[in-house]
């Protein structure tokens, strides 16, 4: 840790790293494991509001720079600033890189509770990630410790206090030294020897803390340089900027209140109708899902919102009012489909179903009533398979309810059976010749406009009919055939001119878009009586 006077904040971090230290020694169990996770997530949010004031350190020096001239002296200020700011940022990725590496090697989040990881200890993992293979010390946490101190090297002539390591040994550490079983470890094991997932994710947000506390200091010495500590402000006055002022209604309206003269080194407090806002970068980040009852005949609805934006001005907080207008459009929506008109009873209905409207944030949803609604793989397709003689679709998007359609339901027209003797349509008037009647074909034909707009479920055919070689009133044979064709050269063997060939279709299925095999009925003719000459 490093001496000198340190922020209430760099003083919860250290008890933190106390803490932490105190908890690796310890047998882990569950309860363990969750206050890991707790030191954890609390140090990367520590870490991410470090980011954020030095951030607003180099911006207050980029602006002293200016206001002074830049002046080849406060230029070299500002190059020193910007490059610690860059390697900076190359050390926190890098670490969050390993972070993430470590989560995805011992199986990532729990899929049933996203907040969890699936495996909080995972120690072989951690071990074999981090420290590598037995005796070969070829894991991440060497090269962790190289760029760490390599960091700690660059910093220093910017800021005298940062210490020459930031990976130490055992022997190095000022809590592990003073321990018989630790002091003889190398960096690596000191830290991730045994060590659970959660705690070594929580040992390296404390490195990246570390990183992040020594930056502060070094910006911080040298903004004094330039004067860059003294926050000024010569113009203040409020400002709302709305990403834009008509929005469908079910969609998220978002817009920007600000301080037009704000600086990155103070936080202004924000509030939207009466409740606090996140605020980022000096500006209050307003979302909330657009609605409104009442549209004029165009389809539109006026609408308004107000917030409050308060800063401390010389030991007083003023705060400022902010009043902004919005149109909510009534969304339309449009079903594109041949068979929109009405749909085909117990069928797979394709239904293209679009919010212009909504753009790019158009995440639909669907639930029907009187059938099912099944989501397609493309944004605003729909299946619809109805159950009763009307169906409602009900559409959503991201939550939010847009609107409903109904329609018809028709039921499945019938196919036409089609008789083929010897590869040509069936002329009954005409009959065959008896020593010619062999090959039978007997077809389900789908009725033309339904085959066109649902092909999947227009696919028929004939499973069972009987023939019968009839003479007189007396039947002389007759054949039970399964499918829809038979070579019926056995009636030809025995017929005589004046013999009579009846034929009747007893079963029709049909192959839904299920892959399922359901009952037909049909239409016309199921029964004929072919003469032989």
């Amino acid at each position: 840790m490093a001496g000198g006077k340190e922020t209430p904040r760099q003083k919860m971090i250290g008890m933190m790293y106390l803490v932490l230290t105190a908890l690796l020694a310890l047998q882990v169990n569950s309860a363990i494991l969750l206050k890991f996770q707790f030191l954890d997530e609390s140090l990367l949010g520590v870490n991410g509001k470090t980011v954020t004031d030095n951030a607003g350190v180099l911006s207050n020096i980029r602006s002293a720079v200016d206001k002074g001239g830049n002046r080849s002296s406060d230029n070299r200020v500002l190059g020193n600033a910007q490059e610690i700011r860059k390697r900076t940022d190359e050390m926190v990725k890098y670490i969050r890189e390993i972070r993430e590496k470590l989560i995805a090697e011992t199986g990532g989040k729990n899929p049933d509770d996203p907040n969890q990881y699936a495996n909080p200890s995972g120690e072989d993992k951690v071990a074999m990630t981090m420290i590598g293979a037995a005796a070969k010390k070829n894991g991440a946490a060497y090269e962790l410790k190289d760029k760490l101190n390599a960091y700690a090297k660059f910093l220093k002539p910017f800021n005298p206090n940062t210490p020459d390591q930031l990976a130490n040994d055992g022997k190095d550490d000022p809590v592990a030294k003073n321990d018989k079983a630790q002091r003889n470890k190398d960096f690596a094991e000191l830290n991730f020897e045994n060590t659970p997932l959660v705690a070594a994710l929580a040992v390296l947000s404390q490195k990246e803390n570390e990183v992040l506390k020594y930056e502060s200091d070094a910006l911080q010495k040298l903004a004094t340089q330039v004067g860059a500590d003294i926050i000024k402000f010569e113009k203040i006055f409020a400002m709302a900027r709305a990403e834009s002022k008509t929005v469908a209604a079910g969609t998220k309206y978002k817009a920007d209140m600000f301080i037009a003269a704000s600086s990155d080194a103070i936080t202004p407090k924000m509030s939207f109708q009466g409740r606090p806002v996140k605020v980022v970068d000096g500006k209050g980040q307003v979302e909330f899902t657009a609605a409104a009852s009442n549209y004029d005949a165009e389809g539109n609805s006026k609408q308004s919102w107000k917030g409050q934006i308060t800063i401390n001005q010389n030991g007083r907080d003023t705060t400022f009012q902010v009043q902004e207008e919005y149109v909510v459009a009534k969304p339309v929506i449009q079903v594109q489909s041949a068979a929109v008109q009405a749909l085909y009873f117990q069928c797979a209905n394709e239904l293209n179903v679009q919010v212009p409207a909504l753009g790019a944030v158009y995440d639909p949803s669907f639930s029907a009533s009187g059938g099912t609604a099944i989501k397609g793989a493309k944004k605003g397709l729909v299946t619809i398979i109805p159950s009763s003689t009307e169906v409602r679709l009900n559409v959503s998007s991201g939550g939010n309810a847009i609107g409903s359609e109904t329609f018809k339901v028709r039921p499945i027209p019938k196919p036409t059976l089609v008789a083929i003797v010897n590869g040509r349509p069936l002329d009954v008037k005409r009959g065959v010749p008896a020593q010619s009647f062999r090959q039978v074909t007997i077809e389900a034909v789908a009725e033309e406009g339904f085959k066109q707009l649902l092909p999947k479920e227009a696919r028929y055919r004939v499973t069972r009919w009987k023939a019968y070689l009839v003479r007189g009133t007396n039947p002389i044979d007759q054949v039970d055939v399964s499918g829809p064709s038979e070579n019926l050269t056995r009636f030809a063997a025995k017929a005589s001119k004046g013999d009579r060939v009846v034929i009747e279709v007893l079963d029709v299925k049909r192959l839904n878009y299920k892959g399922s095999v359901v009952d037909a009925k049909t239409s016309g003719d199921t029964f004929w009586n072919i003469p032989l000459n």
